[in-house]
């Protein structure tokens, strides 16, 4: 009897400590997003006996089980799902906010705006030499304008392309992690701390892939994840142990292309679809301002050659360029600056050629309008993004909170474990010392 004491007390102490140190690991990960809480299950320990041919069970303490991992499928893709569609909306808001500021601080409006001032002053007093250099210094202002937002567009898309080619070499270590992840399952043994952690490390696995691309994962039976990318078309990028490699290239006008394995597809959400999509919005942006600063060179050349200057002189390009990179001033005096019509005497004092420049820019068609529509345009752009940000920060901080609460840790419970392990460890040490005083009594008798 004290020998099935000790034996039972033993089993006891071994679960209790088990249980203790997998407690200790929740508790350590307890702030660990990427760790789901375990639990180890126990069972009876049954010991048979036999006494001449009779045989007869007995339970003999308690032997530990599995470990259970806590898992949803339901949520883990419902939390998936949410951060990959906030991460596409922030990487396009991120973005376009950097193109409105480059566009707005590069005061292409402003330009406009003071260069139809300064024709504007000088149409008063076309022969006031200082008037003249006010407008020709004005032009040459606006040019430099264009310079500067076609200089800080660029940088602000060279930015996100350089973020897109950053993360997509996370996307392929992450892809060659689930696959040797996979390959580590299908022989790792059920109800295990080594096939816990690795399970924690697919899911981990999944959520960087979602973060940047829309996953369509598929769980198979062995625990092992294949994934698919979500997208026109769908593409595999990984399959069992093997993983493809994805790819970006970069068009002439800066709009990207993804590949995976060599399948072209348009990927469907994560941050790469806001990237791509920022990236096309720049697009837009870029042609846009190379038309309105060609624009401004066609009116005022055109302008220049239906007039005359100060002197007389048939009036010559006041721009050069053919967009808002190349743009520049190439007239060489202020005087000629062609203010009267054609055919008008040295001296005059007729406006009407300026007057006529003057109607094109400011034209409901005209590039002053066009900028104003275009800082517009961007800023409503950025406002929804920032809204539709907004609002997808609540739904995915709301599925991670659900997440949490169906996987992580909770510190109370974990707590109410110390302490019901402590009295179980407590209870089965103060067994054992029964069963020594048992035997210590028997072995003093006479």
């Amino acid at each position: 009897m004290p020998t099935a004491i000790f034996s039972i007390a033993r089993s006891g102490l071994a679960v209790s400590r088990s249980s203790l140190e997998l407690t200790a690991q929740n508790i350590a990960n307890a702030g660990n997003a990427d760790y789901s809480r375990r639990l180890l299950t126990q069972g009876e320990l049954v010991m048979t006996g036999s006494i001449g041919i009779n045989q007869a069970d007995a339970l003999g303490g308690v032997r530990p089980g599995i470990i259970e991992r806590a898992e949803s499928g339901l949520v883990q893709r419902q939390a998936r799902d949410a951060a990959s569609a906030l991460a596409a909306a922030q990487a396009e808001f991120f973005a376009m906010r950097e193109a409105e500021s480059a566009v707005e601080a590069s005061g292409v409006f402003t330009g406009l705006v003071e260069f139809e001032a300064a024709l504007t002053r000088l149409e008063g007093n076309p022969l006031e030499p200082a008037l003249r250099i006010s407008a020709l210094e004005s032009a040459r202002q606006m040019a430099s304008n264009f310079s500067v937002a076609n200089s800080t567009l660029g940088n602000a898309r060279n930015l996100v392309q350089g973020e897109a080619s950053a993360e997509l070499l996370d996307v392929n270590e992450l892809a060659a992690q689930l696959a040797s992840i996979n390959a580590d399952l299908v022989g790792v043994r059920e109800g295990t701390a080594g096939r816990a952690a690795l399970l924690d490390a697919r899911d981990k696995a999944l959520r960087g892939l979602a973060q940047q691309f829309a996953i369509t994962p598929t769980i198979n039976a062995n625990g092992t994840a294949d994934v698919a990318l979500a997208g026109t078309p769908p593409v595999a990028l990984v399959t069992g142990a093997t993983a493809a490699t994805a790819s970006v290239t970069f068009a002439a006008d800066g709009t990207a292309a993804f590949a995976v394995g060599g399948t072209s597809f348009v990927p469907g959400g994560g941050a790469m679809a806001g990237r791509a999509e920022a990236l096309s919005q720049f697009a837009g942006l870029q042609a846009d301002l190379d038309g309105l600063a060609a624009s401004v060179i066609s009116i005022a050349n055109a302008a220049q050659a239906n007039g005359v200057g100060a002197d007389g002189t048939p009036g010559q390009p006041l721009f050069a360029g053919t967009g808002a990179g190349d743009i520049s001033v190439v007239l060489a005096s202020a005087n000629g600056l062609a203010t009267a019509p054609a055919g008008s005497p040295a001296g005059s004092r007729d406006t009407g050629n300026l007057a006529a420049l003057l109607g094109a820019l400011g034209a409901s068609t005209g590039p002053s309008a066009g900028a104003d529509a275009l800082l517009l345009s961007l800023s409503s752009r950025v406002s929804a993004l920032q809204t539709r940000s907004d609002g997808l920060f609540v739904v995915a901080s709301s599925a991670e909170a659900e997440l949490l609460r169906e996987t992580g840790v909770d510190l109370d419970d974990e707590a109410a474990n110390l302490v019901r392990l402590q009295q179980a460890f407590e209870a089965n040490s103060r067994v054992i010392q029964i069963a020594a005083d048992l035997f210590d009594t028997i072995l003093g008798l006479r």
